[in-house]
């Protein structure tokens, strides 16, 4: 008797970077975000000449603010996505059960423009309608897939904790720098994090990690240079 697999099976698996592009993009926004807002703060507010209690205090409130507004937009705006899809998914199933005839004939030429022949994509049109006739349309037809799916309450809370674990920098050199070197310590290190998070997010995301540090550097070089002349400003002692 063949006890062989009824599909041949194979040890070859790829390992697809997209599946990580919803929690990845709001991580990455919070961290730097995170370095730079609260790192902007800090130097604008010891640049101006305050005192080391308030230039804490400064960063402690922003981060809080920060994190806050951080998790609130990113859920609306990821929400907003999510009704989106939602009311694509409606339409589509209230055609599906209206015109089920003209819905697996969009799909079946949905795979002749892909390719096949009229008479494959019809074969293959029926039987993908017959397995799950919406998953079909709002894969092949909508483009939604379940790992780019908006999921709204996982992005503000990788949004607001990004953002934290970024603004722990700025806050951390509040407290060690020596209180004339606060606006010098936090901008050389909210460089060197930036450079960091924005070569682990490369590499995370299978871009030149290089490239990925530079262009993040560069951007909270000129929002550290922009801080500091906003500072020197407004130069008073507080």
């Amino acid at each position: 008797m063949d006890t062989r697999p009824p599909f041949p099976t194979s040890p070859h698996h790829e390992a697809h970077r997209s599946a990580r592009v919803g929690w990845l993009r709001a991580a990455v926004l919070g961290a730097n975000d995170g370095i730079v807002s609260i790192s902007g703060l800090v130097v604008g507010v010891a640049v101006a000449g305050a005192n080391p209690s308030t230039i804490l205090m400064t960063g402690i409130a922003g981060l809080v603010a920060g994190a806050m507004s951080m998790a609130a937009g990113e859920y609306v705006s990821v929400q907003s996505q999510a009704d989106a899809e939602a009311a694509d998914l409606a339409i589509e199933k209230r055609a599906l059960q209206a015109v089920p005839d003209a819905e697996r004939d969009e799909l079946a030429q949905i795979y002749v423009h892909r390719g096949l022949t009229p008479e494959l994509a019809q074969q293959v049109a029926d039987q993908l309608t017959a397995h799950d006739a919406l998953e079909a349309h709002m894969r092949d037809e909508l483009g939604f897939s379940e790992a780019m799916r908006a999921r709204p309450v996982q992005a503000a809370f990788a949004s607001a904790a990004a953002f934290t674990v970024g603004a722990l920098l700025p806050i951390a050199t509040t407290l060690l720098a020596p209180p004339d070197r606060v606006a010098l310590v936090t901008t050389v290190a909210t460089l060197v994090g930036l450079l960091a998070s924005g070569g682990l997010a490369a590499w995370v995301g299978g871009a030149p990690v290089l490239r990925g540090a530079w262009r993040v550097g560069f951007w909270g070089a000129m929002a550290m240079a922009a801080a500091a002349a906003v500072g020197r400003l407004f130069h008073v002692n507080v």
